[in-house]
């Protein structure tokens, strides 16, 4: 390098002239530091940026006799700078679409990062927000102070976590938000301004109102509640007792809460103890247990309680909450569920609408005669066989599977759509509302579906969801405990429910004092029963203890009544008694069916409605409420037809609720149904004619509000009156074959390049008749990948016209699905590039004679692009 020019010989060209000035400078004494880089060449071709210092050199005159520079080699620092402007950059980006609302502002609390999400959350563009103050424009004027602390604190360098803000949005709304504040620091590490990440809780705050809604609900059902409801602590302190409890024992609320319950127990402490044993052990369901009360004016009162354990917002059992009968009403309670479960039980049975029902493994339950009627199947034949598998197809089986465990799992599913196959092959299309079937304990043991048969309606949509509920009925009763004695109390007669129920046979117990069956403690009672009957007077309904031939004791209501010989004298007694737990079990198992289907009217996830004799609203369920906007209060016992029914349908739906009065079944029909905000909603329902026991007593309706199905209609229709216009006019051809190769679309376009009209080209082989022989193989293989489902793009179809000239198209083939998403054809997109093949193989031949010329020329040709890169150096400059 010694004698080379240095800055010519090793610096980068565009700058020699800066660097000459430079060096320059130091001729004349002055020095230099630090210089911006240059660009130094080294021999191995690469090159290095350099700092510079330069300072004169001084001969032993002190004459300047030249230069001497020092660098610094900062290639790799440079590189270390520009990889972090490339993270920067990314990290920005990052930022920017972050899936989490971030937004940033400077040390004047001035907005300077607002990425996409917040955009999207609040309805305001970056540029819309930069440099504005976030407290004044976007914080409410009342959190204003406490979002500023949260501020301060950051600009100190004190993160602040999980703090929730109200953000003004450009709806006028506002949007909750949970944020984590973090300082800003510049690159010297100075904080110069505050960074927020955050989540939107806006929806969340919502449920969480709305969860706080059902709570205050909840407490005002169990204070309001017409059944005695109390809840004791773990440690046996009263925490419950609803106004009930406190008409039957004359303790108002403000009396008990906080004081143990033994303070009002006149028997069953022991036992209850156990109860909270039982809880604290882990125990949800406490089961059925009796508990004996002093009232406020020294009376005793006996509650049969069912009782369960209850757990506090961490998880813990926190004592037992217990709800309860007075047994006096037991007769009269069975009695009225059972009317109800019978009503219910026909309602359901004789509905002109399909109900089927699984249990939890997805079994049939329930299949009601018109899901019979419908499918061809029995009742008979449906029960213990699996839905899914036995009667839905398996293209559908995956959907209705997912449907019915989301019901299974709690969840209210409606409107689903599934198809039913027949006994007879024949296919029905089902919408359902399904509902969850729940158990004695809360748990959900199977699922109830309320349907329409939709499968003419099905044409014009295609909707899945249902709706689930079960029905259950039981109830049990028991053949009368009968027995006698004369009038030294010995036994004279024991029938074959007394012997069952006891254990001792008639010979065992014949002539035997009736005494030596009963406990010891009630002896006392019995014989004083006993005497009243011996002197004429009827003892009813009093408890007779019975010990069993195996020690067990039997409680019986009893009433006993005097027996008389043939001259009228008294000659002894007889008892006709009934089984106190058998009518404990009858009412539970009634109590549990109508309340089931009391449920599943009023909760069930379809729009059911009824109507008396004189066609005035009996029943309307929430699903009713929900859709019309009128409670249930406020439309019974109003007219339906004028109240409810818009003027050009009133004679139509009063002459089928006549029919059904009747006792006719007229069938799925659908009207529009007023609501309160003077709108419609279109119902499609089943009127059944609702019978009493000897009696037809109204109509009830059991319906699906299909409003959106006729929106969607009408809007699918002209979707694809809009689509069909499109593919007809398109300026490109356009033509699809089924699954057979047959054509199906054919487009002016392509009527218009073939010569072969629409009318001409329909049903024809698409490759047979419009593919030159040569092509035809290749052809058929594309439309063969593309009715396998693989989408097809830019390959070149050789079309034969009808004039025999053959047209280049570059068309994209696709899958043509049908409704229920299998291939049913493929439709191809094109574009006639004929003329473009034509103009590109001569501008091919052009460039290729070029190229020929250049190559073989005697002088040299060199070519460079705009930036002096080299893109052509012929034969002659190699040479």
């Amino acid at each position: 390098a010694v004698g080379k020019p240095l800055v010519a010989s090793f610096f980068a060209r565009d700058q020699q002239k800066q660097l000459e000035q430079l060096l320059a400078t130091t001729q004349y004494g002055a020095e230099i530091r630090h210089t911006n880089p240059f660009i130094f060449s080294a021999r191995n071709g690469r090159s290095r940026e350099l700092v510079l210092n330069a300072k004169p050199r001084y001969g032993a005159n002190g004459a300047v006799t030249g230069t001497v520079i020092v660098g610094q080699d900062i290639t790799e620092l440079s590189e270390k700078h520009r990889q972090a402007e490339i993270l920067a950059d990314d990290l920005y980006r990052l930022i920017d679409t972050a899936g989490a609302p971030i937004f940033g502002v400077d040390s004047e609390a001035n907005i300077n990062v607002w990425n996409q999400k917040m955009a999207e959350l609040c309805g305001f563009d970056f540029d819309e927000v930069v440099d504005q103050p976030l407290l004044q424009n976007f914080i409410p004027e009342e959190d204003r102070a406490q979002v500023a602390e949260v501020l301060l604190c950051a600009l100190r360098g004190k993160p602040v976590s999980n703090v929730e803000i109200a953000l003004s949005a450009a709806d006028g709304g506002l949007r909750e938000v949970l944020i984590n504040v973090m300082p800003r620091r510049g690159p010297d590490g100075n904080i110069v301004g505050v960074m927020s990440v955050g989540h939107d809780i806006t929806e969340l705050k919502r449920v969480s109102e709305e969860q706080q809604r059902e709570a205050e609900d909840m407490a005002r059902l169990l204070r309001c509640a017409k059944a005695p409801i109390l809840g004791v602590h773990i440690d046996g302190v009263l925490m419950e007792w609803n106004e009930k409890v406190a008409v039957v024992t004359g303790f108002s609320k403000e009396e008990v809460i906080g004081r143990s319950l033994n303070d009002f127990l006149v028997d069953g402490a022991e036992a209850f103890q156990k109860v909270l044993e039982s809880a604290n052990n882990g125990i949800e369901d406490l089961g059925d247990f009796d508990i004996k009360l002093e009232t406020k004016d020294g009376h005793e009162v006996i509650l049969e309680m069912s009782g369960a354990a209850f757990r506090d917002t961490y998880g813990d059992v926190g004592g037992v909450i217990a709800c309860g009968q007075d047994l006096t009403s037991i007769r009269q309670s069975i009695q009225e569920k059972t009317r109800v479960a019978e009503d219910l039980y026909r309602l359901i049975d004789t509905a002109n609408a399909p109900i089927l029902g699984i249990d939890a493994d997805g079994n049939v339950t329930e299949w009601n005669r018109k899901a019979a009627d419908i499918s061809g199947w029995s009742k008979e034949e449906t029960l213990g066989q699996p839905l899914v598998e036995k009667f839905i197809s398996e293209t559908y089986r995956p959907d209705v599977r997912q449907i019915l465990q989301s019901a299974l799992a709690g969840e209210q599913v409606g409107n689903f759509e599934f198809p039913l196959f027949a006994k007879d092959g024949r296919r029905r299309e089902i919408l359902l509302n399904a509902t969850p079937r729940w158990g004695d304990r809360g748990e959900v043991i199977g699922v109830i579906g309320v349907g329409q048969d939709i499968t003419d309606l099905r044409k014009a949509i295609a909707v899945q969801h249902g709706v689930a509920d079960d029905l259950s009925r039981f109830i049990e009763t028991a053949n009368a405990p009968i027995f006698g004695v004369d009038i030294e109390g010995k036994v004279t007669e024991w029938n074959r429910k007394a012997a069952e129920l006891s254990g001792f046979t008639k010979e065992e117990t014949w002539c035997r004092n009736l005494e030596e069956f009963i406990i010891a403690d009630h002896k006392d009672r019995v014989r004083s029963v006993l005497q009243k009957a011996f002197d004429g007077e009827e003892t009813n309904n009093f408890e007779l203890p019975l010990v069993s031939k195996d020690g067990k004791q039997i409680e019986l209501l009893l009433n006993a009544t005097p027996r008389r010989s043939c001259d009228g004298s008294v000659c002894g007694a007889v008892g006709v008694g009934q089984e106190i737990t058998t009518l404990r079990q009858a009412l539970e198992s009634s109590k549990q069916v109508a309340d089931d289907l009391v449920r599943l009217i009023d909760t069930a996830n379809a729009p059911i409605l009824g109507v008396d004799l004189n066609m005035r609203v009996s029943e309307w369920n929430r699903k009713v409420a929900s859709i019309t906007g009128f409670s249930k209060q406020e439309v019974l016992g109003r007219p339906i037809i004028s109240s409810f029914i818009s003027e050009s349908y009133q004679a139509e739906v009063e002459r089928i609720l006549q029919a059904a009065l009747e006792g006719q079944q007229p069938g799925t029909f659908e009207f529009p149904l007023s609501t309160k905000d003077g709108g419609q909603r279109y119902i499609l329902l089943n009127a059944t004619t609702r019978r009493g026991k000897d009696m037809i007593t109204g109509v009830i309706g059991v319906g699906q509000d299909i409003t959106e199905f006729k929106n969607v209609m009408h809007q699918s229709e002209a979707v694809a009156d809009d689509l069909s216009r499109l593919i007809e006019t398109a300026n490109a051809p356009i033509f699809g074959v089924d699954t057979k190769g047959l054509v199906t679309v054919w487009n002016r376009k392509a009527a218009g390049i073939s010569g072969w009209p629409m009318e001409e080209a329909q049903n024809r082989p698409f490759v047979e008749d419009y593919i030159a022989t040569a092509h035809r193989s290749k052809v058929q293989e594309i439309l063969d990948n593309a009715l396998a489902g693989a989408e097809v793009a830019n390959f070149e179809l050789p079309l034969q016209t009808r004039s025999g000239e053959m047209r280049e198209i570059l068309l994209n083939a696709t899958p043509r699905l049908g409704r229920d998403g299998n291939i049913i054809g493929v439709v191809g997109v094109g574009q006639d590039i004929t003329e473009l093949n034509r103009q590109k193989q001569k501008a091919l031949r052009t460039a290729e004679e070029l190229r020929t010329i250049i190559n073989t020329a005697s002088a040299p040709i060199i070519g460079i692009d705009r930036d002096g890169m080299v893109t052509e150096w012929n034969r002659r400059v190699i040479e």
